[in-house]
């Protein structure tokens, strides 16, 4: 059996642990979007409290006069600041003994979140390869924009539940891209590590959620001819990740009442004063409120750092050539679905597809309600993202490189220079000079 040369994927973890531990040193403390408040929960379970939501975790007027007023003055607590303690434990839970370690230190939380997103990373590789072994530029690709893209590994590099909640959801990823070859004798362990995985993720943070209805996807299409595999298959996945969910759904019934077993109704209820959609349309209408959710989405999955305080407006035309180079990856998509460059299976690309669809939707839906235009909320979804943006360069590479291979097997290196450009210039030009 032909070894694998894993020697790309330990350069761009490489590159990502260097870059990332810049954004976790030089961002100053509780700049990165609700840090206090996931730090917060970790001080409690360090404490020997599994926190409750409750009225006072939220104030509208304390929240500005802090962040946004202040830029986090240090005569200002942050204890206040604990509006994330409806999320479920198991993040918090692993970072619990670091911060008994350290003494509670922020810096040493924020590295911690750093390697479970290497994690994500080296999954993303693996995610490439499994839907096209032998494309080493693909898995590169794909890992090296999951890794360098500005927002995404500023927010790696802070205290927040998205680093394991992204782990999770690529873990499941690999194993879904790879369901055509399971077999009956041996799917049943697979199905069985696939349920524990939801099961984490239901123990995470809700934006796993969407994978249940990709795993769902995923199962009919692999089983639609044999409804008895489908159904043992199945349970095989559910069992597990319905009574891992059952600890922390039992739980919230019992502290919030009633069916609030997500902790969504007791949260709602505390965050009284957050900016509401319907505030938002009434003000500017339906059309301005629309262009300004794409608009910030947009600027806000590339680079919108703080608090969403410092864009990348200057220079101009920075958001225009990341809009462009987005126009052209979508545009070689067709070329290297012609070529052949990454030759997905049917099944694969309904995973891939259903799980963007599910994270646009879950991101759409949220915002129907509460104004939250923020990018980070599809990176659920960047593996497959990172997988049509390498794919998509690939297709232009080959088509207009003359089908040379090894201008093929640059892009990564390209990709990586790029990026990694961008994230010195915005950590070292944007982000530090402005919120210091």
């Amino acid at each position: 059996m032909q070894r694998t040369n894993l020697t790309p994927l330990w350069l761009i973890l490489l590159l990502y642990a260097g870059l990332g531990s810049l954004f976790a040193v030089y961002t100053p403390d509780w700049q990165a979007p609700d840090e206090p408040a996931h730090y917060n929960y970790v001080r409690q379970l360090a404490n020997g409290r599994l926190p409750v939501m409750a009225p006072g975790d939220y104030d509208q007027d304390y929240i500005v006069e802090v962040v946004f007023e202040s830029g986090f003055d240090p005569r200002y607590a942050i204890e206040p600041l604990s509006y994330e303690d409806w999320q479920p434990p198991l993040y918090y839970l692993l970072l619990t003994p670091v911060f008994w370690l350290t003494g509670g230190s922020l810096l040493a939380l924020r590295l911690a979140s750093l390697l479970l997103g290497a994690g994500v990373v080296a999954l993303a590789y693996g995610a490439a390869r499994q839907l096209a072994p032998g494309r080493d530029w693909l898995a590169g690709g794909t890992a090296v924009f999951v890794a360098l893209l500005p927002q995404h590994l500023s927010i790696l590099a802070a205290v927040n539940n998205d680093a394991l909640a992204e782990l999770l959801i690529a873990a499941m990823l690999v194993l879904l891209l790879g369901i055509d070859g399971w077999r009956t004798a041996r799917d049943h362990r697979r199905a069985l590590l696939l349920g524990v995985l939801l099961g984490l993720g239901f123990l995470t943070k809700a934006t796993v959620y969407p994978m249940a209805g990709v795993i769902g996807v995923a199962l009919l299409l692999r089983y639609r001819r044999d409804w008895r595999d489908l159904l043992r298959v199945a349970l095989w996945v559910s069992v597990p990740a319905l009574l891992l969910g059952a600890l922390w759904w039992g739980r919230n019934a019992a502290v919030y009442g009633g069916l609030d077993v997500l902790g969504k109704a007791a949260h709602d209820a505390v965050v009284v004063g957050q900016p509401r959609t319907a505030a938002l349309v009434a003000e500017v209408g339906a059309a301005e409120a629309a262009r300004q959710f794409a608009q910030t989405t947009f600027r806000s999955f590339w680079g919108q750092f703080g608090w969403m305080t410092v864009p990348m407006l200057n220079p101009g035309w920075l958001y225009p050539l990341l809009g462009l180079f987005t126009a052209v990856a979508l545009l070689g998509l067709p070329l290297a679905w012609r070529q052949r460059l990454a030759a997905a299976g049917r099944g694969q690309t309904a995973v891939l597809l259903a799980l963007v669809v599910f994270v646009a939707g879950v991101h759409l839906f949220y915002n129907l309600t509460y104004v939250q235009h923020q990018g980070r909320y599809l990176f659920p979804a960047l593996v497959p993202i990172g997988l049509g943006v390498a794919a998509g360069l690939g297709g232009w590479v080959w088509v207009v490189g003359g089908k040379r291979p090894w201008l093929l097997a640059l892009l990564p290196l390209g990709l990586a220079l790029a990026l990694a450009a961008l994230d010195l210039w915005a950590l070292f030009r944007l982000l530090v000079p402005t919120l210091t």
